[in-house]
């Protein structure tokens, strides 16, 4: 990024922590790095809110992983949830009960709130112009009742509802969110920490919505090892699968072109849920087809 910015390094990444050790995620779990990296952007006047999701477990009651507040929705609820807390605090000020509080609000969500069952609830938040951030956990699946399939879930990856593998392309969030034009929009990764620091800076810039989708690394639901999160974070940079990018006001940059991709089957055969394209039986067909669709879309990229 050419902008101004505290995040030149990782050297730069704040010390302060807001999301302890010992949570019930996963061991390996991508969701709980983004999170505790994007806390440490946003700052200690965060409050979350979560929906049903593997990130709701950070504040398991009585237990809480937490050092800022969380707000537990109803799954389709998380943006209204959000609203309330906006309003709240608006209220509150336009009331002299306090002053420039600063306060930011976040909405934790993974792909089953965001790609459909809360997709028509954010829409509207959007529509509205509300200000808050909205991250999304995307492990691509519903991996909080048994990895079962989710709009978010890509060509031929097996879950427990599509043994076989998915027949269906996941749904393009990035997209949907820009059609409806609001202030920002980027894409993070784990394994691109200041990338993913200088993004959150940046939208602090822009009143209104803004979103941040994270490829959610999921040994559980995956089938890989908790040790590789990292590295399959990166693979998935570098393969061109998850593209690193912005949109401020509809006008896309990516923030990170990978200048010789490795080819995608690096990336697909470390995870158990695409296992059946490489045994009993090697399904070039379908691995060709994830490449081909990997190609088409960097053939378009100017920037």
């Amino acid at each position: 990024m050419s902008e101004q910015t505290s995040f030149k390094t990782l050297r730069d990444t704040p010390i302060s922590e807001y999301l302890t050790p010992g949570s019930p995620l996963c061991g390996g779990c991508g969701g709980e790095i983004i999170v505790k990296l994007a806390l440490k952007a946003l700052g200690p006047k965060t409050i979350l809110v979560s929906v049903p999701g593997c990130l709701a477990l950070f504040e398991l009651y009585p237990y809480t992983s937490l050092k800022t507040p969380m707000l537990f929705a109803p799954f389709p609820a998380g943006p209204a949830a959000a609203q309330g807390i906006v309003d709240g605090i608006e209220a509150l000020v336009s009331k002299g009960r306090v002053s420039n509080p600063g306060v930011k609000v976040l909405l934790l969500t993974g792909d089953g709130a965001a790609y459909d069952i809360g997709l028509q609830a954010t829409s509207a938040a959007i529509h509205r112009g509300l200000d808050f951030y909205y991250l999304c956990y995307d492990n691509e699946a519903y991996g909080n009742t048994g990895f079962q399939f989710s709009g978010s879930t890509p060509l031929a990856a097996s879950t427990s509802t599509t043994p076989a593998g998915s027949g269906l392309r996941k749904k393009d969030l990035f997209e949907i969110w820009r059609a409806h034009n609001p202030p920002y929009v980027a894409t993070v990764a784990a394994s691109r920490p200041v990338d993913l620091l200088r993004k959150f800076e940046k939208a602090q810039r822009f009143r209104g919505p803004k979103l941040f989708i994270a490829l959610g690394v999921c040994p559980t639901g995956w089938g890989s090892d908790p040790a590789l999160t990292v590295r399959l974070d990166k693979l998935a940079v570098e393969t061109g699968i998850f593209p690193l990018k912005e949109a401020v006001y509809g006008r896309v940059r990516h923030t990170y072109i990978p200048r010789s991709r490795k080819p995608v089957e690096e990336y697909l055969r470390h995870q158990r849920r695409f296992e059946h394209l490489f045994k009993p039986v090697r399904r070039d067909d379908l691995i060709r087809q994830i490449q081909e669709d990997v190609d088409r879309y960097w053939e378009n990229v100017r920037e």
